[in-house]
């Protein structure tokens, strides 16, 4: 069972982990595509976070946004494979913060083809945040077994 628990962290783990080492590939200079692509999610939830409390956010560099996505996942994904709560916990707390602003399905018709695409895959990351309250749920029901060993009862006659 430990070995089919220990295969199945890995797979989970490959999807993070491929895609942290894809994006750290094309990370160049700039930042790569995914700066490009971040940038304008990013300022739509700014432009939104101003409209309704007033507050202005600061610029931000967005290559240092997909820097620290790129070193969550691949921190969070290794952490997890060896069967770490906290690295399942970094990898939840990068699907929350980073599907409702990058799968932004909400800010599109239902007639349009980015509707469907965001939702899938807001869908699947949404899917995967439950995987990771599952393990982390598991992982706090289990109990820990005691190195201790009770001593058999004498028998009375």
């Amino acid at each position: 069972m430990g070995f089919v628990a220990f295969v199945g962290r890995v797979l989970f783990a490959s999807v993070f982990l491929l895609s942290a080492y894809q994006e750290f590939h094309e990370f160049g200079v700039d930042g790569g595509p995914a700066t490009k692509s971040l940038k304008p999610k990013f300022n739509i939830l700014f432009e939104h976070i101003h409209s309704h409390t007033g507050f202005k956010v600061p610029e931000v560099d967005f290559k240092y946004v997909v820097a620290g996505t790129i070193t969550l996942r691949a921190l969070g994904g290794t952490l997890f494979i060896f069967g770490s709560s906290f690295g399942a916990t970094i990898l939840a707390l990068y699907l929350a913060l980073i599907t409702p602003i990058v799968y932004d399905f909400y800010n599109y018709g239902v007639e349009k083809p980015e509707f469907i695409s965001n939702f899938s895959k807001f869908s699947q990351n949404l899917a995967l945040f439950g995987a990771l309250l599952f393990f982390l749920g598991t992982k706090t029901l289990t109990p820990r077994k005691s190195g201790k060993k009770k001593a058999p009862k004498t028998k009375t006659n």
